[in-house]
């Protein structure tokens, strides 16, 4: 391919892999936490980074993520005390970040043009130093969405319940704005601090369309990711347009097909009989409904009916009685 043989053009197609791999990774948790316009208010408070930069003369990637990863912290902290709601923290990270670094870029002769690339993204300058801090900081970043998934999941769903099984609610939280301010700046080279919100948010709403259960729908957003960043940047290409916004489409598209294959799957798995590959070879699932072990009472426990038996989701697992035995779901 002709856009291959470029090497401005290698180095932003990888910046912008890199990016629809590690936003919905993050982003899974800014949904569950019902906090989908959190990477808009810390992309805001990257623009004042930004212009910090230019006032300062400094690079503006370093700065931009000094910046974004305080303000997201300061703003997780008045929530935790109560000082804030969430949405007057998303509201002071929305319009004080803005104000702030347009008036910081016109004091250093720079103006609304000179923010316009962070804005908007601008992958054809993207150098090789700029791909290195993507691609070490994206990796921090996904080792820790990864490996630490059990625990970021419960806090994000359920507070209280993440309390009762010893995690430490309060450090997760913080751990979780951080990584997100990280996400949002290393991404304003690729999509833009305007847009990268929905590359966090959308890939996640299109793979809970289409896979069942926690670690389906997270390694599926980032598949989603992946695939709206590789047509995004090739298909901006060809046709002359923002690589940024070509790869929201592109992420807004796939939503679109994930939404008329829902419905054929779910479905098909309403109607199918549930039996898989057992131990015990094809047993059918015995009914459960007379089982009482606890869970419904326990707080997060979610009660789901799936054919003639219920399922308990805790903990990010799904499990049903079958006998004399629990199977994971």
């Amino acid at each position: 391919m002709e856009l291959l043989s470029l090497p401005f053009m290698q180095r932003a197609l990888l910046a912008a892999l890199l990016s629809g791999l590690v936003a919905p990774a993050i982003g899974m948790y800014i949904v569950q936490r019902k906090l989908s316009l959190l990477g808009d208010g810390l992309g805001h408070v990257a623009i004042m980074g930004v212009g910090l930069a230019f006032l300062t003369g400094t690079a503006p990637l370093p700065t931009a993520v000094v910046t974004c990863v305080v303000g997201a912290v300061a703003v997780e902290l008045l929530r935790q005390r109560g000082t804030a709601t969430g949405d007057l923290g998303l509201a002071i990270l929305f319009y004080g970040g803005i104000a702030s670094g347009v008036m910081m870029a016109g004091i250093a002769g720079q103006g609304a043009a000179g923010l316009s690339a962070y804005l908007f993204g601008s992958l054809t300058s993207v150098s090789t130093g700029d791909l290195w801090a993507i691609g070490i900081l994206g990796v921090v970043i996904l080792i820790l969405t990864i490996g630490l998934g059990p625990r970021l999941f419960a806090v994000a769903v359920d507070e209280d319940y993440a309390r009762v099984l010893g995690i430490r609610v309060k450090l997760l939280n913080l751990l979780i704005v951080v990584l997100a301010a990280v996400t949002v700046t290393i991404s304003m080279r690729t999509v833009g601090l305007l847009l990268i919100s929905a590359l966090m948010v959308i890939p996640v709403a299109t793979s809970q369309q289409l896979f069942i259960g926690f670690k389906g729908a997270f390694f599926g957003a980032m598949g989603v990711g992946v695939l709206a960043a590789l047509l995004g940047t090739v298909g901006s290409f060809y046709i002359d347009s923002a690589t940024g916004a070509t790869i929201v489409v592109a992420s807004i598209g796939l939503l679109a097909v994930s939404w008329l294959v829902a419905g054929p799957l779910r479905r098909r798995r309403n109607f199918i009989p549930y039996v898989e590959d057992h131990p015990h070879g094809a047993v059918e699932h015995e009914r459960a409904e007379n089982h009482d072990d606890g869970h419904a009472h326990e707080p997060g426990v979610k009660v789901i009916q799936h054919g003639d038996h219920v399922d308990y989701v805790h903990g990010g697992h799904r499990h049903a009685v079958h006998g004399d035995h629990y199977d994971e779901h």
